[in-house]
Parts: structure tokens; sequence; C-alpha cells
């Protein structure tokens, strides 16, 4: 598998990706073993000033003799500290700088795929689409006041709609003059009973009586 990651170059590739995590991980190993070994030379400088503070007064030699293994293990804890705090450093300093890697390789990403999206995307191109959807709504707005506006069939004259207005208004005015009574003369000859044998029939007086009646309570009503 290496060998053909290696044909396409993934193997390289790879490689520099695991290298910051590489290099982490062995100086993480190094400061573990510095900070055990302070913590080992703290346990001997303790141990050493107790042996001097304890053969301080009985033996001169031996409390000299512990006093000058301290001063070594100090100064040994010393370079430790100081080698420690330059493995962190340097931790930090690779974490760092892995982090502002993997942010501009996405930021990179981010970058091509804005590109891909736009594609050959202007904004003379963008101008020009929004113009063209303007005329077609224009258009269409046009298209629509064209066929509310205009009539499908044929047009009707006014004047024959005037005409037959006045005609069903004189119908409706002739229709209440039969009913109140006030009958054109014209109208009222033509309605007159015709006459058999040279003799016009009296109606008796009691159906005239009744008639008046009714033309009355028509004409109340006309009023009202």
């Amino acid at each position: 598998m290496s060998g053909v990651w290696g044909w396409f170059g993934g193997g390289a590739a790879q490689k520099r990706k695991d290298s910051p995590k590489n290099a982490i991980l062995g100086l993480r190993s190094q400061l573990d073993m510095l900070q055990k070994r302070e913590r080992h030379l703290q346990s001997q400088i303790d141990e050493q000033d107790a042996l001097a503070r304890k053969y301080v007064s009985t033996n001169k030699n031996a409390a000299k003799a512990a006093l000058k293994r301290r001063k070594q293990h100090e100064h040994t804890h010393e370079q430790t500290q100081s080698q420690i705090v330059t493995l962190e450093q340097q931790i930090n300093a690779i974490e760092s700088a892995n982090i502002n890697r993997e942010t501009l390789a996405a930021m990179e990403k981010a970058g091509e795929a804005m590109k891909s999206i736009h594609g050959k995307l202007t904004p003379e191109k963008v101008d020009e689409t929004m113009e063209k959807l303007r005329e077609q709504n224009a258009l269409s707005e046009e298209i629509v006041a064209a066929i509310t506006t205009n009539a499908i069939g044929d047009t009707v004259d006014d004047e024959e709609l005037d005409a037959e207005l006045e005609e069903l208004q004189q119908e409706q005015l002739d229709e209440q003059m039969l009913n109140t009574g006030n009958v054109p003369v014209s109208d009222a000859v033509h309605k007159m009973p015709t006459v058999a044998n040279g003799e016009i029939k009296a109606k008796p007086v009691e159906e005239e009586d009744d008639e008046e009646a009714e033309l009355r309570k028509l004409q109340a009503e006309m009023a009202m």
C-alpha cells in the first residue's frame, strides 16, 4: 500500500501532515522524562540536606560531603528545569504553527469552494440577468393588462343600450299608470268593453263599488 501511495505522492503528503504530530509526541515524551528526573533530583536534594543537618554537629566531614552532593544535585536540577521550560515552549510553538497551518488549509479549501460555486459568475452577468428578469416582468404586466382590458367578442353599441333602457322605463311607467287607473286615452279606448246588439251592458252597482274601493287602495299604496 505504501508503494501505491508513493506513486501518487500520497505518502509524502501524509508524512508532511503527520510530521508536527510526531514532533509533538516526541517532545512530550522527552518532557515527561525530564519532569520525572526533576522530581528525583528534588528528592536527592532533600535527602542530602537532611544528612548535612544530621551530621552538622557530630561529623563535619559527612556533613560537608552531604552539602557537596546537594550542590551537585541542585545544579543538575536547575539544568533540568531549564530544559523543561525549553521543551514546553517548543511544544507550544509547534502546536501554534500546526494550528496556523490547518487554519490556512481550511481557508484555502473554503476559497476553492467559493471559486467553484461562483464559476464564471461576474457582477456584469448578474446585472444582465437582473435586467432580463425586469424585462420579462414588464412584459408579463403588459400581457395581463391586455387580457383584462380588452373584452372578448362583439362590442355592444351604447346607443342601442340606451334605446333598450328607455323602452324598459316606458314599459314600467305604463304598468304603473295601469295599476293607478291613470291610463292614456288611446289605451282606455282599446280597453273599453265591446258593444253587443248596440247596447253596453252596465255592471252591477255593487261590483263598481268594489272596483272603486280596490282602486283607491292601490292609489294609497302607490302614494306611500
